[in-house]
């Protein structure tokens, strides 16, 4: 088995696997991961045949994120994600990373933590299907005073700076903002991912979850990921009408980070990046 670069042209065969393991993915992650930290992505390769498994990882200003980790059914069992993970962690550690993140699933977490990875909480998956009900339009901030607002309560929650996600993430996506609160709409195929969203109290939260939620037109998905450690999320969201679809387990390793779950509501992306 070889590991190689992961090429643009490889995407169509990751986004495929990732579709068949239900995962929710999008093309512009990866074109966009690629382009900032191309030396930490990588694909399994056996010899003469197509890709069989995918990693990605991306550095942060002190910190990186390892995600997009996958290996077709035939594979697993045999040292590929292992192989491919290494090849990540590897890549971060080299550029100076002193955290790494990551989602785990169960299964997964056993590779991690002989890496010295460890719990430091869940995220959990909540999901609601739009009803189209309009609500009353608050006032938002400027793109560029948004994207301050939203840069500014990222490196209170995650500990480090994270500008160049953000920007990617803000350039694609509708942002709502207003002076203690910001939340990303995220636009894909039969889906709107909520995130990043961080606010510093449940008002502001409230607030600009229902303006998000009343853009939704009816019967669209919504979805977002957000720590199982803020309490008050899981009441807005439980009271706004979502529910919990599933969860995985944040880990990390190296440096103890300065991690804040109660500023937080919604992840960047859903497991790739943050």
């Amino acid at each position: 088995m070889n590991l190689i670069p992961f090429d643009r042209c490889m995407i169509p065969g990751f986004l495929q696997m990732a579709r068949e393991e239900g995962w929710i993915v999008a093309r512009w992650e990866f074109e966009f991961l690629l382009s900032v930290f191309a030396r930490g992505c990588f694909c399994a390769v056996p010899r003469g045949g197509m890709g069989v498994g995918f990693v990605t990882s991306l550095r942060h200003e002190r910190s990186g994120w390892i995600g997009n980790l996958i290996v077709a059914a035939g594979y697993r069992g045999k040292g590929v994600g292992r192989m491919l993970f290494n090849e990540a962690l590897e890549s971060l550690r080299s550029q100076g990373a002193e955290t790494v993140w990551l989602t785990a699933s169960t299964m997964g977490k056993r590779l991690y933590e002989r890496h010295g990875f460890r719990t430091i909480d869940t995220v959990n998956r909540w999901k609601m299907i739009s009803t189209g009900r309009r609500a009353v339009v608050r006032a938002v901030t400027s793109p560029l005073q948004a994207l301050a607002l939203c840069l500014h309560l990222d490196t209170l929650a995650w500990g480090d700076r994270r500008e160049g996600l953000l920007q990617a993430i803000m350039a694609r996506g509708e942002a709502l903002a207003a002076n203690r609160g910001h939340l990303v709409m995220q636009y894909g195929e039969g889906v709107v991912q909520l995130g990043p969203f961080a606010a510093m109290d449940e008002h502001k939260a409230a607030e600009l979850l229902e303006h998000a939620v009343s853009l939704v037109p009816e019967g669209v998905e919504i979805c977002l990921d957000a720590p199982a450690s803020n309490s008050v999320a899981e009441r807005l969201f439980t009271r706004m009408g979502f529910r919990n679809s599933g969860s995985t387990e944040l880990m990390y390793a190296g440096r103890k980070p300065d991690y804040r779950p109660e500023l937080l509501f919604g992840l960047a992306t859903m497991g790739s990046c943050g």
